[in-house]
């Protein structure tokens, strides 16, 4: 008997072949999918028929049928900084919960492969998607979003797309705070540790911090800024290479709390107190700022609550598209606040009259 060809699963239809079948684009199917009212009625039957004909995700053209309300909104992240996500899930879970919103957590690459995640999503019926930092300042991504049609909403940029809903702090006004604060203690060779360059709010936090100092009448050492990644390992790298200068900074604020715990590590190790040897601050209070010792000055960033604020936003945004309204690039500015512990000092004459004998 002549053995049977293998049989091999058909492959599922996505947005673009629903797109192909009905003679439209791939925004206008989601348009359908979504329900709102702005496409017209012999174009809609077309999408309807190619989703029916192509059996395109049955759960989307249950939607279509019964009209469930129910919101699935994803999450795509690449921060380094468990704690940063930690508190951002708790916000984003808490508001979803009370908004009968189903969130889809997924972990990616910034480049090609977040594209392609996006992708896979919208194309599994996601209503909108949620992109903190650096995802969120990535023109490709956004442009691949917005293609499809998908409402999508920044988290923590410092320069919102306007293409974008958005969510954020003002970064410079916060930076510039904290570096204001570190100059009322009597320091003047302030080191600060950038944060990734590929995030726009690592920019906004820098330029923050040299703004303060020029105000305070000081020129910009370069020699002061070290580069670090977000990450406690670069600020372990950023440390070093501060701490090694031959007039060493008396204060260092790094662009968040991961950095900062790691350069209070590395004065502990070299037998410098902190604050009386040495001031730390950091940036975002975070869980890790009350864990170490000594505990951080740091800022206040209501991670959780901007998550919360933009759940409760893109849902908002998703229902009036289904109502057929346009889209609105609404922008929300949260506070934020400065918080002082015990890793911050006093910095007087006397200490710079022992920093000088001691040279």
């Amino acid at each position: 008997m002549k053995p049977r060809p293998a049989q091999h699963p058909a492959k599922a239809a996505t947005i673009r072949d629903v797109a192909a079948a009905a003679g439209v684009s791939a925004m206008t199917v989601s348009r359908v999918v979504n329900k709102e009212a702005t496409v017209r009625p012999g174009t809609r039957d077309r999408v309807v028929a190619a989703i029916e004909r192509l059996n395109y995700s049955p759960n989307l053209a249950a939607r279509i049928l019964t009209g469930a309300q129910q919101i699935r909104i994803g999450l795509l992240f690449t921060n380094p900084s468990t704690n940063y996500l930690s508190a951002l899930l708790v916000g984003g879970l808490d508001m979803a919960s009370q908004l009968n919103v189903q969130m889809i957590v997924q972990k990616c690459q910034p480049d090609d492969h977040a594209i392609a995640v996006a992708r896979q999503l919208i194309e599994g019926g996601i209503d909108g998607l949620m992109l903190p930092s650096p995802l969120c300042d990535s023109a490709e991504l956004i442009a691949a979003i917005v293609g499809e049609g998908v409402p999508a909403l920044a988290i923590g940029s410092g320069t919102p797309s306007p293409d974008l809903l958005a969510v954020s702090i003002d970064e410079f006004a916060a930076a510039r705070t904290m570096t204001q604060h570190i100059l009322s203690l009597g320091h003047r060779r302030i080191g600060f540790v950038v944060g990734d360059p590929n995030h726009s709010e690592s920019i906004r936090r820098l330029d923050g911090y040299r703004m303060a100092l020029r105000e305070a009448g000081l020129v910009v050492n370069e020699r002061y800024v070290a580069q670090g990644q977000f990450t406690y390992r670069s600020g372990l790298d950023a440390a070093e290479e501060l701490l090694s200068l031959a007039d060493p900074p008396s204060a260092i604020f790094a662009s968040n709390d991961d950095m900062a715990a790691a350069i209070v590590s590395v004065a502990h190790r070299k037998l410098l107190a902190v604050p009386a040897d040495l001031t730390v601050c950091g940036f975002d209070d975070t869980i890790l700022a009350t864990a170490i010792w000594p505990e951080l000055t740091t800022i206040r960033q209501p991670i959780a609550e901007m998550a919360r604020a933009g759940v409760e936003l893109l849902s908002a945004e998703i229902r009036s598209r289904r109502a057929g309204n346009a889209f609105s690039a609404q922008h929300a500015v949260l506070g934020h606040a400065l918080v002082r512990r015990q890793s911050d000092g006093i910095w007087s004459d006397r200490h710079e009259a022992a920093a000088v004998e001691a040279d």
